[in-house]
């Protein structure tokens, strides 16, 4: 058959298609597949959160007095920009260096996402899987000793998400910092503890991610930390973060302090190795003004979109770090900073920690803390907005501090989440669904219901159902905007003069997406 007459034949049996009913063919166009983002429906928000601000700095001050910091640097990110930052105290108590948004503190285990962003990018890049073996990567690991018979063997995802079987090793972890991998192989060799088999439990651990720089730099074929400033800190603009503190010009860089006997004790700085893999778990240290770029850039990932992906790695790969991947917590009884309870539950991402609350929001945090020094940095990617702050105190507790102030934002700012605007073909449906009811005339010859619809829902009782509630509503006063709940499943409400109804429906997958579920409800008048 020659190609111009099959091109006829395919034409010729759309426009012969659903003839006697040339409306309903004329109003489907086919679906449209450009993802609409949800937006921010609230006006004038960064104003309303630069008024927050003397609150804040009111809340790190008393915080840094009650809990004995010697120096504090924070700073907020709004949509993708450090909106505001502040200072407290001394990087170095007994030359009196005050802080500054450019001071360098060592950031612990905040480092640890950045390993994992690496992991992903040589994933993205086809050099790895996640679900590899780790020992194909580092053979020693080869001949581990697991604590069952049926234990699967530790994978790279195991150790991105603390599920290697290894057991919670803080502190002990953090006086590794400076062992070589001659040192760590020789650990391994001797056979490692297990507190539990691979890939039933969380379990927090640094040996993990030592193992993932390890990974890194075989893979990669350059030390982890050249690995991640080339292809992670350099592209982010992040030029004066670093991993070894001998690098840092000694009037920018914090030193750390215990609080001992009322009085601040420095604290030794650990070396992090050129040669060695620990550092993976907790070296880096960072600015406020760069570490900021590293938050905007997590929060660019959200929502997803069609806007140029040119990040060091995928936004998809950044939502991916950001997924709950293994479950640690769910406390009922949670109480706010500011007293409150409200439920939460909590999981491990890769190198970060994910957390839903009672109202629905969602956290994305990842603490860090080594003799000397605690921080922490919180995002909320539905609001577009993150909170990070440094202390030079040991194992300093930010994660309460940063929660209280963006709970404090959101309340005094009266801040929304993005709103996700319906997409066009469920504007469509609507407006099409509007038309029959609630007679449902036509209905089976519409076009705008999938195969299975009719058979699920029987027109006799879609139109007694529908014109029952349309009686008990009375004259039909409007019909309000559709709520989508995603791209093809939402609601809308219809304003009767005694009642109000709402119907839902949801969209399958064919393209055009046609009707495969509805529902209509009486609902309360507000």
């Amino acid at each position: 058959m020659k190609k111009y007459s099959l091109f006829l034949i395919v034409i010729s049996a759309f426009v012969s298609c659903d003839q006697n009913d040339k409306q309903a063919t004329a109003t489907i166009p086919l679906y449209d597949t450009l993802y609409r983002p949800a937006v921010f429906a609230d006006t004038g928000r960064l104003d309303k959160i630069m008024k927050a601000m003397p609150v804040i700095d009111r809340v790190f001050k008393e915080y840094a007095d009650s809990n004995h910091l010697p120096g504090v640097a924070y700073g907020l990110v709004v949509d993708g920009k450090l909106v505001y930052k502040g200072n407290i105290g001394y990087t170095d108590v007994e030359k009196k260096i005050p802080v500054t948004s450019s001071s360098l503190f060592r950031i612990a285990s905040m480092s640890k996402s950045f390993t994992c962003m690496a992991i992903l990018k040589l994933r993205d890049e086809g050099k790895l899987n996640l679900d590899d073996p780790a020992y194909l990567y580092i053979p020693e690991l080869k001949n581990v000793k697991y604590p069952t018979a049926d234990a699967p063997v530790i994978t790279i995802r195991h150790l991105m998400t603390h599920g290697a079987g290894f057991p919670e090793d803080n502190p002990w972890g953090d006086r590794q910092l400076a062992d070589n991998d001659k040192e760590l192989m020789a650990f391994i060799n001797k056979q490692i503890s297990f507190s539990n088999p691979p890939g039933i439990a969380y379990e927090y651990s640094n040996l993990g991610f030592a193992l993932q720089g390890r990974i890194i730099t075989k893979v990669s074929g350059m030390q982890y930390q050249d690995y991640i400033k080339k292809n992670i800190l350099e592209p982010l603009g992040m030029k004066t973060t670093t991993f070894e503190y001998g690098d840092v010009a000694a009037d920018k860089l914090a030193h750390g302090y215990r609080w001992l006997n009322q009085k601040w004790n420095e604290e030794a700085l650990l070396h992090d190795t050129k040669d060695g893999s620990w550092g993976a778990m907790g070296a880096m240290i960072s600015s406020i003004d760069e570490f900021a770029g590293y938050m905007a850039f997590h929060l660019s990932a959200w929502p997803p979109s069609n806007a140029k992906d040119d990040g060091p790695v995928k936004r998809s790969s950044v939502r991916e770090m950001h997924h709950p991947w293994r479950w640690n917590t769910f406390n009922p009884n949670y109480t706010f900073p500011d007293g409150r309870t409200c439920a939460i539950t909590a999981a491990y991402c890769y190198g970060l920690g994910w957390m839903k609350d009672c109202e629905g929001r969602t956290f994305i945090s990842h603490s860090g803390g080594l003799p000397g020094f605690g921080s922490q940095w919180r995002i909320m990617p539905d609001y577009g907005i993150g909170i990070v702050s440094f202390a030079n105190r040991t194992y300093a507790p930010m994660g309460f501090v940063n929660l209280k102030v963006l709970d404090t934002i959101i309340k005094m700012a009266q801040l929304q989440p993005r709103q996700l605007p319906p997409s066009k073909i469920l504007e469509q449906r609507k407006s099409e669904l509007v038309k029959i009811l609630p007679d449902w005339n036509k209905a089976e010859q519409s076009g705008i219901f999938a195969e299975n619809f009719f058979p699920d829902y029987p027109i006799d009782s879609l139109k007694k159902e529908a014109r029952d509630l349309y009686a008990k509503a009375g004259k039909i006063i409007s019909i309000k905007a559709m709520r989508p709940e995603n791209q093809l499943r939402g609601s809308f409400i219809i304003e009767g003069e005694k009642i109000n109804m709402e119907v839902y429906f949801t969209l399958s997958p064919e393209n055009p997406a046609l009707i495969q579920e509805y529902h209509i409800k009486e609902v309360p008048k507000q």
